[in-house]
Order: structure tokens, then sequence, then C-alpha cells
């Protein structure tokens, strides 16, 4: 007898479970409910559109072929029903059906399943803030609002644009307004930019070339309302200042739609998403859940985690349908890995950032290692910084963060790789990468972080993070000890130190005691991008100099203020 499958959802895992499951039991039935009219669009790539990357929407709504992505696309391609207009109201276990609204025209009837598929998805969190109802105001989700943003922009000759959250989908329609030059202000309650992404010095680093660009960024900042003129908003209040606007993006992030299966007496769990099992079953073995309106577990630290993703999305669409055909496949998990792009620069993590690992109370380490993506003599050589945290007692990588300008995602690929596969520093030190000099140095920059990281543990490297060094350079027992070339220090340097000195580094043995008389001195060795500062380091140490450091990424990993010019 054919098996029922109910579908409810039909963006990314609701369409992927049909699609696989109908290649693989030709014999299911297999029905999808969506509520909207619109299914299987590519809603990560709205932003592009906004900017001017992707100018035909249909992109989006399409196969590659030209084909619309609609009702009949599906059924008569794919071999499964699409009911768009249809909403899912109540699913009665027991009896296995589930109550439906035809919103076409207002009919309610009931549906059988003897398997049922939650791709409820999720939903923006809209701010209960005055004025929120204004026109001009935006969530920036749905594919009609992507083309109301589009044609607001046109029709209300739209100059000053506010987007309130630092997040993916912020930074990179800050991008996509500024390619189109409207004046970008960002709005944002905690102390950084991409906050779920990067830990702060990272975040800094990416911060510069933002507001270099003219994007002006409001960090630590709560928006208290909205201001308007005839029913559109034409200013954004917050907690230190009114700024102008005739658009406002409000991108503070998005909730599990988790209504439904919360009725339905399904166990949610501590993310507030839906509770699965490692085979994507819900508390009830006849029901799974996948895509943003279910739970995932970080491969990590095995906490529970809501994570909205399109590509976790199809891959679970794909495990729930192999499931459903009895195959047993479990689910993993997830890092976290994301990447984005802003202005020529690109950021991107994968696993535990430092305020995860410190919430699953591992105790780790980290370093802060700059390089060139390929070979420095190479064209189109392109700066990037690595951060890398392990597990200090075993070693093994529990995360890592990129920002620069290129190599990025290849490097952030490569250790989302590593660390679902329990790598240690070791581990990464070894990985043999592919070399030549058009793609990569000798050494890959994850296998000089790795052994950076493994010498900082073993006690051979005693490094500052920068943003620890940020306070402490105003701090009167500290010296910096620059052991760059004269022409390098006076061309650009760390501003606001107490004590700085100019000490080259072929000049350490045979000046330092001279200079640096006091051997208990709390010195800080620094260069370009750490190498000769912490050769610096180890030769001070060898003196006999007690307090001696070294500053993680240098002057290429430092994201706060530098200086020029004779230093008297």
């Amino acid at each position: 007898m054919a098996k029922k499958v109910l579908i409810i959802g039909g963006v990314a895992a609701g369409m992927k479970t049909a699609s696989r499951l109908c290649r693989r039991d030709k014999d299911a039935e297999i029905t999808v409910l969506e509520r909207g009219q619109q299914v299987s669009y590519g809603a990560c790539g709205f932003p592009y559109y906004i900017g001017g990357d992707v100018e035909d929407f249909t992109s989006f709504t399409h196969t590659p072929q030209g084909f619309a992505r609609d009702a009949e696309f599906f059924k008569t391609v794919k071999g499964f029903d699409v009911l768009t207009g249809h909403e899912a109201q109540k699913i009665d276990r027991a009896r296995k059906t589930v109550t439906v609204l035809d919103k076409a025209d207002g009919t309610v009837k009931e549906m059988q399943y003897d398997v049922l598929v939650l791709g409820t998805g999720s939903t923006p969190v809209k701010l209960p803030l005055p004025g929120a109802d204004l026109g001009g105001i935006h969530n920036f989700w749905f594919p009609w609002e992507t083309l109301q943003v589009k044609a607001e922009m046109q029709e209300y000759k739209v100059t000053d644009v506010v987007i309130v959250g630092a997040g993916l989908i912020g930074m990179e329609l800050a991008e996509a307004f500024h390619k189109q030059g409207l004046t970008v202000n960002i709005v944002e309650m905690q102390d950084r930019i991409l906050p779920q992404l990067l830990d702060l010095e990272m975040a800094d680093l990416v911060k510069k070339p933002v507001e270099k660009a003219g994007i002006r960024l409001y960090l630590q900042e709560k928006t208290l309302g909205f201001e308007g003129v005839n029913g559109r908003v034409t200013a954004v209040k917050t907690d230190k200042r009114t700024i102008p606007a005739q658009l406002v993006i409000v991108a503070v992030g998005v909730r599990p739609n988790v209504e439904l299966a919360k009725a339905a007496g399904l166990e949610i769990g501590p993310s507030g998403a839906i509770a699965v099992n490692e085979y994507l079953q819900t508390s009830d073995p006849s029901i799974y859940a996948g895509g943003d309106c279910a739970e995932n577990t970080n491969i990590v630290s095995k906490a529970k985690m809501f994570a909205p993703m399109g590509s976790t999305a199809n891959k679970h669409g794909r495990v729930i349908a192999d499931n459903i055909c009895g195959d047993g496949i479990k689910y993993p998990g997830i890092l976290g890995t994301g990447i984005c792009q802003i202005l020529n620069w690109q950021a991107g993590s994968t696993g535990l950032n430092e305020r995860a690992a410190r919430a699953a109370g591992i105790e780790f380490e980290s370093v802060v290692v700059p390089g060139f993506d390929r070979l420095g003599y190479m064209p189109g050589a392109q700066r990037l910084v690595l951060k890398l945290l392990a597990d200090v007692k075993t070693q093994k990588v529990i995360g890592a963060q990129v920002v620069g300008t290129g190599g990025v995602d290849k490097r952030v690929d490569a250790l989302a790789t590593a660390l679902s596969f329990g790598a240690t520093l070791e581990d990464l030190s070894n990985i043999d990468f592919a070399y030549a000099p058009p793609f990569n140095g000798p050494i890959d920059n994850i296998a000089t972080a790795a052994n950076v990281l493994m010498n900082k543990i073993c006690g051979r490297l005693r490094s500052i993070n920068p943003k620890d060094f940020k306070e402490l350079r105003q701090n009167c027992e500290y010296t910096l000890v620059d052991v760059r070339s004269p022409g390098e220090f006076k061309a650009n340097r760390i501003a606001g130190c107490a004590n700085i000195i100019n000490l080259p580094l072929g000049k350490v043995r045979s000046e330092a005691e001279t200079v640096l008389p006091d051997k208990e001195a709390k010195l800080v060795c620094s260069c370009q991008i750490n190498l000769r500062g912490y050769e610096g380091e180890t030769m001070l140490r060898a003196l006999g100099y007690k307090n001696v450091q070294s500053l993680e990424g240098s002057l290429s990993g430092w994201p706060y203020e530098t200086e020029s010019g004779d230093k008297k």
C-alpha cells in the first residue's frame, strides 16, 4: 500500500524532502502544503538583487533552464503535488490527520498522513516599538517584500536607509544599498558587527573598511521607535540619536515557526525550535521536522541550537527523505558555519567562538594570525587574518574565524571539514594542502595558525590578543617593542602607547640591555604579522627578560588606531 507523506512548508527542507523521496519511492503519495503562493525560492540571494549583482528576480524562483518552480513544475517534472495557498491549522496525531484551510475559497478539509514532515520555517522578529507599522519599514524576508523594497527605492527616491541589526542579512544589505549609492546607517545593540559570527577583535578588523567606505555604524545603541509623516517612516530613534531614513530594514533575527507543533503536543527544545532526534524525528516517530523550525546539535559543544540556514535545511530534507524510506540515516549536527561578503571584505567562521566556548565550559586558547592568501609576490595576493581556537587539554580545534579580502571561503571550508572530523592542531599542521604560488604559500595559513597555537599552548609563545592590548597599551607599566625597521616604524605603527620603542630585530641581541635595562619590565614585541615579534620575544627571554609577550597579528591584525611620522 502506498505511503501517504504530507509535508507542511514548501521552501527549502520541505521541497528537498519531497523531491528526493519521490526519486526514491515511486509509489509514495506526496503532498506539500504551502500557505504562501511561492515555493522553492532562493531567499539567501535577495540582497544581491537589491545591490544589482542579480538583475533578474526570476533567478530565485526558476530553474537554471528557465522553468518556473511552481506547482505545475513539481507535479509534471518531480512527480508530487504542491498545494499553494493552503495553511495547516491543526495536527491530530491520534488520527494522523491535518486540518487544512484553502485560503482562496475559505474551505477547510482534513488530510490524512502516514508520515508528516514539518518544514514550517521561521519568521522575522518584529520590534514592538512606536511607529513600527509605518510604511517603508521592512523585515526583508519574503520574495514580495524584496520586490517592494526595490520598488520603493525608486518610487520614494530613497537617499537614506537605516538597517536595524548588524548580522548576516544586515551587513549583506548594507553592501547592497551602498552599491546603489544610498547613505547607509546600521544600528546594533551589541558591541560589534556580525556578533554571532565573530569575536570582537575580528569584527573590529572588518569594521574599519566598512566605516572607511562611509557606512555609518552605531554600535551599542538601542532602537526605541520610528518617526514618520503621512504614514511613512522618516527617521529611526535610538537611545542616543535620531537618524533620518526613507527606508528601514529590521534585521534583528528570526524565530522558528513552532506554533503548529506545540499545539500538537510535540516537544520543543531548549533553543525554542522543535526538538528532533539524530534521525530528525520529533517526539512523535511518525512526524519529522527539518529546516529553520527544527533544532540542531552543535558538533563541538553538543549544545542545542537554533541556527537557520538554507544549506542546513537542504541537508535536513535529504536525511528525512532517506529515513522515510527506512535507511536509518543519522544527521550529525552542525558547526554553525557562516560567511558574509561586505564590500571587498569577506568574513567567515565555523565552530565555537569565545562566547560559545566559555558557555560550553571548555578551557581554550586562541591566536590571531595574519598572512597572504597566496605567496605575496604573486599578482592578486590578498591579506587575510585567521583566528583559531583549541581545547587546551586535548589540543582539539573547536573553532575558527577568518576575515580579509581574499581566500577566506577556502580556509573556512577547510576548517569546517577538519572540525567535522575532530581534528587536532597537529592534524591541521600536517594536512597536505595544495601548494603552488598562484594558490597558496608553502605553509597554508591554517597550518601556520595551528603551529602558532601549539607554540602558545606549550608555552613557547607568550602572546597577547589585540583586544586585550588595546587597553594595556595605555598602561605605563607596559612598553611596546616594535622590532621592525626604522622605515616601517616611521611609516605606520600602533598609536596610543604609553611607552613604545623601535628596536629592530637585528639589534635586539646587541642593544636590548642598553635600551631596556629593567629585566622585570613588561614588554610586548610587535612587527608586521608577528613573525619577527615572536622572534624578538624569544630573543629577549633568552637575554633574561622575565615578562615578555608578543602581540598576536601585530600591525596586520591590529584593528585599532595607528599613527605615522617621527616618534620622539
